[in-house]
């Protein structure tokens, strides 16, 4: 019988070790597997924002599993029908956006444990997740290594954080700076001080809370001051951000020198 792989992303978070990841929403295999490969603690599987459904993340389940990265599978929203399915597929940690209050939560930890602790709908003979029942006593030992990141991104969900970061089962609190910022009135401004200080002010209420705090922010001194202040999983890069900027900076490299002029031909 094989064993149910253990969550090592959340028991670092749990020994207060701070996780560098990436987001990746190229949806395509082979990127999730050269990027598994490049020494980051965790990859993002994006389901909201990204073209992914449950085969294209399972697609990028299988192509990681060999690499010492972890995967959050982010869905598009929080619906205990598609947690269940992510689960199946074998994601252990989900990254749940717009929650905003401790009822939200409370429901999607439910989702994620099976009965009695919780509703996911017992089918693991189907099941990725549980190796069609070649994982040693996996239906007592799933709920065990399950781990529940859930998104604040609004005013509501920060007026609600404490309760949401107090809900027992929640893992930990991402803060979204981009859909904050425009809730708060600052559309396309995550650096503006007001956002700043409700992150800022967030991570600290999370922390008295006892559970991980997390943001995604691809500039370095903004990301670096995250951490300073106690985050603990800290997405610092997108992928098609990456590829689009590399690109591009080399296209613009040979784009700006002048053409070599071709000889003209001998008359002789």
């Amino acid at each position: 019988m094989q064993q149910i792989p253990d969550n090592h992303f959340r028991n670092a978070l749990r020994a207060g070790r701070p996780q560098i990841g990436l987001w990746v929403g190229l949806a395509d295999a082979n990127a999730a597997e050269a990027l598994a490969g490049c020494g980051f603690d965790w990859l993002l599987l994006d389901g909201e924002h990204a073209p992914n459904d449950v085969r294209t993340v399972l697609d990028q389940l299988r192509a990681v599993a060999p690499y010492p990265v972890q995967p959050v599978v982010r869905p598009v929203q929080g619906e205990v029908a598609l947690v269940k399915q992510y689960l199946d597929v074998g994601a252990q940690t989900l990254l749940i956006p717009m929650v905003d209050t401790p009822e939200q939560a409370a429901l999607m930890v439910r989702a994620m444990r099976y009965a009695p602790e919780g509703i996911r709908g017992m089918g693991a003979a189907l099941a990725r997740a549980s190796r069609w029942n070649q994982v040693e006593d996996y239906l007592n030992r799933a709920n065990g290594q399950m781990c529940l990141l859930v998104q604040a991104e609004t005013p509501l969900a920060l007026q609600n954080l404490q309760a949401i970061a107090a809900t027992d089962g929640v893992d930990g609190v991402f803060f979204g700076p981009a859909d904050l910022s425009a809730s708060m009135g600052y559309r396309g401004q995550p650096g503006h001080p007001e956002v700043q200080r409700a992150i800022l002010d967030g991570i600290a209420t999370v922390r008295r809370a006892g559970k991980a705090a997390g943001i995604l922010m691809a500039d370095r001194t903004l990301a670096q001051t995250y951490l300073d202040a106690g985050a603990l999983f800290v997405a610092v890069g997108v992928d098609t951000t990456l590829l689009v900027r590399a690109a591009t900076e080399l296209a613009g490299h040979f784009a700006q020198r002048a053409p070599v002029q071709a000889a003209q031909a001998s008359p002789y």
